[in-house]
């Protein structure tokens, strides 16, 4: 593989993601002296379904919208006497280090610097899954780029055990199978190891409609439990903007703020679908692409903001444009960045750690 360029500064890169993480934590402390326990502030939202598979399995048809992977690693975790909450956080911690440097093989640092500084970063802290998934994710991009297949196919089915966006994965992987180029054999000889996540997302398939009795069941839960029937882009749109409008949930315009970021964040992700389209890199497109797509056909947009720290092309495109300034202004600008992010980043894992929606 060629030797990337922006392969520099991993010191600054380890000194940013570890003073994002205390800067975190700090946050999660100032809540707790507000009159929450330290403990709790973690669980809010996703996090308290995941942690209560952890500790009881799939109890009720609810939970089955959430993928085994992740509650089941904080479960084994927990196993050696760590509480559930604790161990999730520590997973979350090992796993987003993974993704940075997975991310700074593949771009660079000021890729790996813009991942770590994203406003919505404390979903890599929480017992979320982001963490696990990137970290699997980005890794298995980085081995199929390598042409080191039977890796990629092993790291995509850790990321389908986490989450459905594997499947976008799957596609996304097949597509860079597609672009290598080279003799019919080994184009197959690619995809063949694909058939690890493929696997796994049809082993889940099954495990539900053991509990559901349908072989929709999962996309029925979702629809049931989680407001995510099947819309036309538009209506999903409209749905969304409605949302936003400030009014709409009596006494709590945050969640329209919440709705509107959602929107910037959608269309943040056409931008760069289209920019990976126009460098002819079809399989980021695609990655970005389809996500964007899926998220469209839901009733309205919804943890598309989450979804941003899945679309790695987007930090790498963010440190190609940084790193097309002149050296002075480059740093002014990345110093105005950097400053204005971590101010979002606080605001956003307050909003979290307080129990408001934060997307």
């Amino acid at each position: 593989m060629r030797k990337n360029p922006g392969l520099s500064h991993p010191r600054l890169v380890v000194e940013t993601f570890i003073a994002t993480r205390l800067l975190l934590f700090a946050t999660a402390l100032y809540v707790s002296w507000q009159g929450w326990a330290l403990d709790v502030v973690f669980q809010n939202w996703d996090a308290a379904h995941y942690l209560g598979i952890a500790a009881n399995g799939y109890a009720d048809e609810q939970s089955l919208a959430f993928f085994p992977g992740w509650p089941w690693l904080i479960s084994t975790l927990a196993k050696t006497g760590i509480p559930l909450v604790w161990a999730g956080v520590a997973l979350a911690l090992v796993f987003s280090a993974l993704a940075v440097a997975a991310l700074y093989r593949l771009y660079g640092s000021r890729a790996a610097i813009a991942w770590t500084l994203a406003p919505m970063a404390v979903f890599t802290l929480a017992p979320y899954t982001e963490s696990m998934f990137c970290a699997a994710a980005f890794w298995a991009w980085e081995r199929a780029k390598a042409k080191q297949w039977w890796a990629a196919g092993l790291l995509a089915g850790i990321a389908m055990t986490t989450r459905v966006s594997g499947l976008f994965l799957i596609g996304a992987l097949f597509i860079l199978a597609v672009s290598q180029g080279g003799q019919v054999a080994e184009f197959f000889r690619r995809i063949f190891w694909l058939i690890i996540p493929v696997a796994v997302l049809a082993g889940y398939l099954v495990f539900v409609h053991e509990k559901t009795g349908r072989w929709d069941g999962w996309f029925s839960v979702q629809q049931t439990y989680w407001t995510r029937g099947w819309a036309w882009p538009w209506e999903s749109l409209g749905h969304t903007i409605e949302a936003a409008t400030p009014g709409y949930f009596p006494g709590n315009d945050a969640n329209s703020y919440v709705f509107m970021l959602e929107i910037v964040s959608w269309g943040i992700g056409l931008l760069v679908a289209v920019a990976a389209l126009l460098r002819r890199q079809w399989a980021e497109s695609a990655w970005v692409a389809v996500q964007v797509l899926a998220f469209s056909l839901s009733y309205w947009l919804m943890s598309v903001v989450r979804a941003v720290l899945l679309w790695f092309p987007a930090f790498g495109q963010l440190g190609d444009l940084l790193g097309r300034i002149p050296e002075r202004p480059r740093r002014w600008v990345s110093g105005v960045l950097a400053a204005l992010a971590l101010v979002w980043q606080v605001l956003w894992a307050w909003t979290f750690f307080t129990g408001k929606w934060a997307g």
